[in-house]
């Protein structure tokens, strides 16, 4: 007998095993009476970031609280890419489009990074943990991806763990096209014990100085990204998909579907 998926998908902080009880959060609650229409017995994916996924029931759901009971794991924890993106916050929506998207692709740190060409003189990690946690909830990972404050360039440099490559696309026309950069990467050996990098500048790109920094870097990899000038947005998430494409986790098989 094939069962049909969940229709809603949370994430929640508490522990999950057979027969755990999980209250939700008067928001959670308030989606899924409210806006999802579910009602006691009716099924609900979890996760927490630990303990994998698991399917839960609702026990009992009323205006502004709700309890959920696990009942089996459906997929266990395993392990993701470790790949944190730092970028510049653009405009206030598409910074948003970069966390959300960021996060279906993958990214396991978002890291905002004020350049001297920074739009954006003020980020909001709430909001911005917020956007990932829903995007977590809609593409299926197991994970949420940790949001850090904001630093400046040259404090991200100072503090990066000189272990992690950082991959920055550099508009000059950094060291080799973007593909070329990775296939070394992958063709050197070992490159799945390696931590990762990514970093992408605002609109406007990076000041010459900054370029200077950065290549002063040795743990920095300075790629092109073609011919074309991408908006930032752009530029992160295609940096991103490349970076899936060639050192990550796009090799996977998919998850069976109903």
């Amino acid at each position: 007998m094939t069962h049909l998926r969940p229709k809603a998908r949370l994430f929640v902080e508490a522990p999950l095993a057979g027969g755990a009880a999980v209250d939700l959060s008067p928001s959670q609650a308030k989606y899924l009476g409210a806006v999802m229409r579910l009602g006691p017995g009716d099924a609900v994916s979890l996760f927490n970031g630990r303990d994998g996924e698991w399917l839960a029931r609702v026990a009992k759901i009323a205006k502004g609280q709700g309890r959920l009971v696990a009942e089996r794991m459906t997929r266990p924890q395993s392990p993701e890419p470790d790949l944190w993106l730092a970028f510049a916050p653009v405009k206030k929506t598409g910074t948003d489009f970069i966390v959300q998207k960021a996060t279906e692709l993958g990214a396991s740190r978002l890291l905002p990074v004020f350049t001297r060409h920074t739009a954006s003189e003020r980020v909001k990690t709430e909001r911005l943990a917020a956007n990932a946690l829903e995007a977590a909830e809609q593409c299926e990972r197991l994970s949420l991806p940790e949001v850090a404050e904001p630093v400046s360039l040259k404090n991200l440099l100072d503090s990066w763990p000189g272990a992690r490559l950082l991959i920055v696309a550099d508009e000059r026309g950094g060291d080799r096209p973007v593909a070329e950069a990775l296939r070394t990467l992958a063709e050197g050996g070992g490159w799945r014990q390696r931590a990762f990098g990514i970093l992408t500048g605002p609109e406007g790109g990076f000041a010459p100085g900054e370029l200077d920094l950065l290549a002063g870097r040795p743990f920095v990899v300075r790629v092109t990204l073609g011919p074309r000038i991408l908006r930032a947005e752009t530029a992160a998430l295609s940096l991103l998909a490349c970076w899936q494409a060639v050192l990550g986790d796009w090799g996977a098989a998919p998850l069976p579907r109903p």
